[in-house]
């Protein structure tokens, strides 16, 4: 498999990195500046793991088929996902993979499915590493660093997965509901669990503190 990423395609992921990092951070800070700067690190190992990897799902899987794939990052997606982070719910849109070829719908509904598949799997290797280190150290369990940031991997990971699977416009769910509605139905249900469950428990935490 011959996987190549051009220059102004590593450029637009970065940036696409850094508005989505920020936006998570809003959206679990709102308008706390030093809030906002104390989570951010650790936001940006849930957004460099979920949305770099998610893409690069794209990409690989339509490399597979013999397409060439590259993302590219869309200006006014960024200024979304920035903004729509200020009511509390991330319209994460910084860019897609485009694909270059004749596709059919099977193809297209598998590619599509790979994102949130790693998404879905990204979230599953956080919960099983914050399970593990909760049992090994049972008295900081919730407060370490590596269980706040596994908490935040989860969640991100999960919201990912289904904000993408949402079948409309060109988000990957209504690639995916078009080529197998059954399989959709699964994955988007498992990755509303995984959003939704995790963000309020996190922001049960949050407004204790």
């Amino acid at each position: 498999m011959n996987v190549k990423f051009t220059a102004r395609e590593t450029i637009d992921l970065i940036i696409a990195f850094i508005v989505i990092s920020l936006g998570f951070s809003i959206v679990y800070a709102r308008t706390n500046v030093n809030q906002i700067i104390a989570i951010l690190p650790i936001i940006m190992i849930g957004v460099g793991s979920g949305f770099i990897l998610h893409e690069i799902g794209h990409k690989l899987s339509a490399i597979h088929y013999g397409y060439w794939a590259e993302f590219k990052a869309w200006p006014i997606g960024l200024l979304i996902s920035i903004l729509s982070a200020f009511i509390g719910f991330l319209i994460a849109t910084p860019g897609a993979v485009n694909i270059y070829g004749n596709i059919n719908n099977e193809e297209n509904g598998i590619i599509s499915l790979c994102g949130p598949v790693v998404n879905i799997l990204l979230a599953l290797m956080f919960l099983v590493i914050n399970s593990i280190n909760t049992a090994m150290n049972p008295a900081t369990a919730g407060a370490s660093l590596t269980s706040i940031t596994c908490t935040f991997g989860f969640m991100i990971n999960g919201y990912l997965a289904f904000f993408n699977l949402i079948p409309l416009g060109i988000l990957d769910g209504a690639k995916v509901i078009k080529w197998n509605p059954l399989i959709w139905f699964v994955t988007i249900g498992v990755s509303a669990i995984m959003a939704f469950g995790g963000m309020l428990k996190k922001k049960k935490k949050i407004n204790h503190h």
